[in-house]
């Protein structure tokens, strides 16, 4: 394997880490938006 060539394994590993990731930040949004029309409504 060449220097700087991934593993498919690794990739696929980063790839899933990313995707947590990007999972947890959609829903700290979701909460922020939930909390913003909560406090519009009352």
């Amino acid at each position: 394997m060449k220097r700087g060539q991934l593993s498919i394994y690794e990739l696929v590993k980063r790839n899933k880490e990313e995707m947590l990731r990007d999972k947890e930040f959609i829903n700290k949004i979701e909460v922020k938006i939930e909390e913003n029309h909560l406090k519009k409504t009352k």
